[in-house]
């Protein structure tokens, strides 16, 4: 079967209908074109905007010229209150200072060092679903508990603390608020705003932003006490705390900390939970790939380790596709900091550049079969080539994820230890319909079918 996807919106279109279409929903506000364009122009009474899916082209933004087309600022307009001063938002040499303080921490081993609390997590995540089948015989909705397990996952590599954790499930919960009340864009995204003028979040967000915020800090602030006292966990929050930038000697303080935690918190866990959901609603929906997810899985040892992901080869895959069909941050947003020529068009300075994972994975030229869920596709010569040249889930370049490594261990190992403990069915009046809000979720969540195995260790 096709897996669901948006409709897109007609040829043409008002702006004042395509904000509104943007603001419940950045995929079915585009029209179909896209799937097989190189490039295309936009033009509003504010900004010029050019999508761009030409790999070439995808390649001189991310990865040839990545400082002469930064992050656009319209984006960081809607996240501000969250996000403050992270990663995620920064350019030039704040971003580099940044980067060069933060990527040691997951340099290296630490993928090792981290993989027994992601194992913990993904177990803790299994046990919550085990109680709630045994409960409760029905369908449920997977998201949430996909949202929890990823949230997990972030607590307990960065502070070493569950989700059970007072502070953390309070994180959590505030989070869940704060995701439903944010739009993906405000109206700053839009319209070109001084400096000076307030910006118009709305007050749920504000609140939510603040609230999240106030628990990091007090999280922050304790490590850094810890730290101080040399009683600190070896995790990666003391890791990036402890770590200066070899050209300025500068460390984080704690506000400074509080962003990065912050953009750890929304790209690590949101993201993941997104894929790790529709992963299990592909799954569900193909049982032959099903069982053999369930073979790898029902292969590993009681307690696997690090290295018995390496039997999970196949399982790879099928998380990779389901990155491929459902990238959980579907557009990317660079600004041209000066007046570039692409396609022998000229593009003016401050021009909006969009790069799309949706539409760069779903590629009608690029890619065979495009809309197909085929986890076996990376194994032919199309899939390797597009592999390389037109999928982008985690960006590329210097702006690459720094978590791409993680989530690549986190999601395959989270479907294996769900996928020898359960078999999952979908539920006949209850298909997904995504939606990208601040990830490509479902619209009205993702429901499946829970049946414990009975080969289940």
């Amino acid at each position: 079967m096709i897996p669901p996807k948006p409709t897109p919106r007609p040829e043409k279109t008002s702006l004042r209908n395509y904000v509104k279409l943007f603001r419940k929903d950045i995929l079915s506000a585009q029209p179909a074109k896209l799937y097989r364009a190189w490039m295309a122009e936009y033009k509003t009474p504010f900004f010029r905007s050019f999508l761009v899916n030409q790999p070439s082209l995808v390649k001189r933004v991310l990865n040839e010229e990545p400082m002469n087309f930064p992050k656009s600022g319209r984006v960081a307009e809607g996240l501000r209150p969250l996000l403050g001063n992270s990663v995620f938002l920064t350019n030039g040499e704040t971003w580099l200072k940044q980067r060069r303080i933060i990527d040691p921490a997951f340099e290296g081993g630490r993928l090792k060092d981290t993989f027994p609390a992601m194992l913990g997590a993904g177990q803790a995540m299994v046990a919550r679903l085990q109680d709630q089948t045994g409960a409760k015989d029905g369908p449920l909705d997977i998201e949430p508990y996909a949202s929890e397990g990823a949230a997990d996952v972030i607590f307990r590599t960065l502070f070493s603390i569950p989700i059970t954790h007072d502070t953390a499930s309070k994180v959590f919960e505030e989070f869940q608020g704060y995701q439903r009340a944010q739009p993906i864009l405000n109206i700053a995204a839009f319209i070109p705003l001084p400096k000076w003028l307030p910006r118009f979040h709305r007050k749920r967000t504000r609140d939510g932003a603040k609230a999240i915020r106030k628990l990091i800090t007090d999280l922050t602030a304790k490590r850094m006490a810890e730290i101080k006292a040399g009683t600190a966990p070896d995790d990666l929050a003391t890791k990036i705390m402890t770590t200066a930038d070899p050209q300025t000697g500068e460390r984080f303080d704690t506000e400074e900390m509080v962003d990065q935690v912050a953009i750890f918190f929304l790209a690590g866990h949101e993201t993941s939970a997104t894929a790790l959901a529709w992963a299990l609603w592909l799954l569900a929906a193909n049982p032959e790939v099903q069982d053999r997810v369930a073979e790898e899985a029902l292969s590993l040892p009681d307690a696997p380790t690090f290295s018995d992901l390496s039997k999970l080869r196949f399982t790879k895959d099928v998380f990779r596709e389901t990155l491929r069909l459902y990238p959980p941050v579907p557009m990317m947003v660079r600004e041209a900091k000066c007046p570039v020529r692409f396609r022998e068009r000229d593009v003016p300075k401050g021009a909006q550049i969009v790069l799309s994972p949706w539409h760069l994975g779903r590629h009608e030229i690029f890619w065979e079969r495009p809309d197909e869920f085929d986890p076996d596709r990376f194994k032919t010569e199309n899939g390797k080539t597009c592999l390389r040249d037109a999928f982008i889930p985690f960006s590329s370049g210097p702006r690459v994820c720094t978590g791409a490594g993680f989530a690549m261990v986190e999601g395959p190992l989270f479907l294996a230890l769900l996928l020898r403990a359960f078999r999952v069915e979908t539920v006949a009046d209850k298909t997904p319909v995504p939606v990208a809000h601040l990830t490509v979720r479902s619209k009205d969540g993702i429901w499946l079918k829970l049946t414990p195995r009975q080969d289940a260790f």
